[in-house]
């Protein structure tokens, strides 16, 4: 299917666009025509990406410095948005980090702020942009998410794959409520992917001793997510290894997977 420009005339969010999987969803939906707000909380980052997709593409580009730990920021991003006439088209619900570490050994501080930025925030986007996008009978919505959450959690990284697969599990129930409305909905569910994501949770030196066929590329992840919604997927797995892992796991009974993903 021949996506080129779909996006002329219309506008797509973006949380967490300042780097990784999050800037090149960017870079894709400007490549077609999207114009683009753009929020993570570096705000120098987000004002050199929007200046390089202008002058690339020919768009229009919105920068929202934003910190979606905090519980106000959704309402506040969408409602400056309507005051300004913006309507949001297009959502990518990317904003996302990881907390590394034995969950007795935390803060819940850190951990409610987790969940604010992985699970809250989307949710709420998703609930203030999805009635006018039904309305107009046009809208996109990708949450990533991770394979992870398609797994049985693993040690150190205990609410992840807990918070994965409840956007996995939303997703679904989206993709259902909005069939025949023209709204497609789409859980973008990656493997271990090139980012700065295990620099920032220190988990870099762990990550390093993987194999290099485990890693997927950034911006084929964010390639495969836009081709997966516009074709009203409700679930893509990018990469042949992490399909056949992922169809691996669900043969094994629950109790092996288990212990299997217990040895990480």
């Amino acid at each position: 299917m021949n996506t080129q420009r779909k996006g002329a005339g219309r506008t797509a969010l973006v949380t967490g666009a300042s780097a990784g999987i999050g800037a090149e969803f960017a870079r894709v939906l400007a490549r077609n025509g999207f114009d683009l707000v753009l929020t993570a909380r570096r705000g120098g980052r987000l004002i050199a990406l929007a200046s390089e997709l202008e002058r690339q593409y020919s768009i229009r580009t919105r920068v929202s410095a934003a910190d979606l730990s905090v519980v106000e920021t959704s309402a506040q991003l969408i409602s400056e948005l309507e005051n300004d006439g913006i309507t949001i088209d297009f959502l990518v619900n990317n904003a996302g980090h990881g907390m590394h570490g034995p969950y007795r050994n935390t803060q819940w501080k850190s951990q409610r702020d987790f969940l604010q930025v992985m699970v809250l925030a989307p949710c709420e986007l998703i609930h203030r942009v999805l009635p006018s996008m039904t309305r107009r009978r046009y809208g996109r919505i990708v949450n990533v998410a991770s394979v992870a959450g398609m797994i049985p959690g693993t040690r150190g990284n205990t609410l992840y794959g807990a918070a994965k697969a409840l956007l996995i599990s939303f997703s679904q129930a989206l993709h259902s409520e909005q069939r025949g409305t023209g709204v497609h909905v789409t859980a973008l569910c990656p493997g271990f992917t090139v980012t700065e994501f295990h620099d920032v949770t220190g988990s870099r030196a762990a990550m390093n001793r993987l194999p290099k066929m485990l890693w997927l590329e950034a911006d084929r992840v964010a390639d495969a997510g836009y081709r997966a919604v516009m074709r009203n997927q409700a679930i893509c797995v990018p990469g042949l290894q992490y399909k056949t892992i992922v169809s691996l796991v669900r043969m094994l009974p629950i109790g092996i997977a288990h212990r299997i993903a217990a040895t990480r």
